[in-house]
């Protein structure tokens, strides 16, 4: 079972992802030092965020591989790759315990790249967060999420209309 912890200051979003596996599906060498397209296409955690809540087909993805690897994303379902230059500032780091088989993500968000809007107590988000696993092809794999969007024959994932609501308490 996947975990997953957060906390939020008036700047960033903190979340740690606790991966356990049997095997991993990795892109090697790792290459982390810039955003690295296809991460969906082996083991992930993904991180969907939008404030804009007139047009929900446009929000935020990041994602994280275990070997630190990593990719930012702005979507805009409605003018596909318009913001292919967008990059987040956030922070990231990864981690393999090959020993009690769990891999970590964590990631530091800031706020600002979500929303221009100040972020305080009762702020209300769209958000969902995946974790895909396994080898082979996407009908092998293990596509696991917080807020299932119960769609076939599409991306399971981009279906903004099945999004969680993330309300930010103190």
């Amino acid at each position: 079972m996947t975990q997953i912890r957060g906390f939020w200051t008036d700047t960033d979003l903190y979340l740690l992802f606790i991966c356990p596996y049997r095997t991993l599906n990795l892109f090697l060498p790792a290459q982390n030092d810039q955003a690295r397209r296809g991460l969906w296409d082996r083991d992930v955690v993904e991180v969907f965020l939008g404030d804009d809540w007139e047009n929900i087909r446009h929000y935020r993805e990041y994602e994280i591989a275990p070997t630190a690897d990593w990719i930012d994303l702005a979507i805009d379902l409605d003018h596909r790759g318009q913001g292919r230059g967008w990059r987040s500032g956030w922070q990231t780091t990864a981690r393999i315990d090959e020993t009690a088989k769990v891999w970590y993500a964590a990631c530091r968000i800031p706020l600002k790249s979500v929303t221009e809007k100040v972020v305080k107590p009762g702020t209300r988000w769209r958000a969902n967060l995946y974790r895909i696993d396994g080898d082979g092809p996407d009908p092998q794999r293990h596509f696991m999420c917080w807020q299932p969007t119960c769609v076939v024959n599409r991306d399971p994932n981009h279906v903004p209309e099945n999004f969680g609501t993330l309300i930010f308490v103190k």
